[in-house]
């Protein structure tokens, strides 16, 4: 029997994939801790972490989510008291999401058990190996994202 044989891209896309779900894992206790559902807390996370409030389509489009499930996630974290929906001076109709103080706290309280098992993680890989990964993956994510807008062009 011979050996399958997978191109670069193919075995990156399995690598990305497999990735995603060790992170999840890894970080499965901390966000269990937070009482969220996955995507509320990525929704407090972008909101939280970004440098202006933003929209629900905002948030979707970053993160590679669709709308719908971003405002979900959101009127859910209003009904929690964690955020609150503004005024958008830009568009009459997509509110901005603000992180309330309580919303802050939790994120800010979540952020430091991450951080918790990001220091026992960097005992075991270098710093500077996820600094090149970032900025290649980065890199490779720009070159999709410009290869996505040239396409639906």
């Amino acid at each position: 029997m011979s050996e399958q044989r997978f191109s670069d891209f193919e075995r990156f896309a399995d690598e990305v994939a497999r990735l995603r779900g060790r992170m999840r894992a890894l970080f499965a206790e901390v966000r269990a801790e937070a009482g969220l559902a996955e995507m509320e807390l990525t929704v407090l996370t972008a909101t939280v972490n970004a440098a202006k409030a933003p929209t629900a389509a905002q948030i979707g489009r970053s993160l590679g989510h669709p709308r719908q499930v971003v405002q979900r996630a959101a009127n859910r974290l209003a009904e929690l008291g964690l955020v609150e929906f503004a005024d958008n001076p830009d568009h009459k109709r997509a509110s901005l999401i603000v992180a309330t103080n309580a919303g802050r706290v939790l994120k800010a309280a979540d952020h430091a058990r991450a951080q918790a098992i990001t220091a026992d993680l960097l005992a075991r890989i270098d710093a500077r190996a996820f600094a090149e990964a970032a900025d290649r993956l980065g890199a490779i994510r720009a070159e999709i994202e410009a290869y996505l807008r040239e396409s639906a062009a």
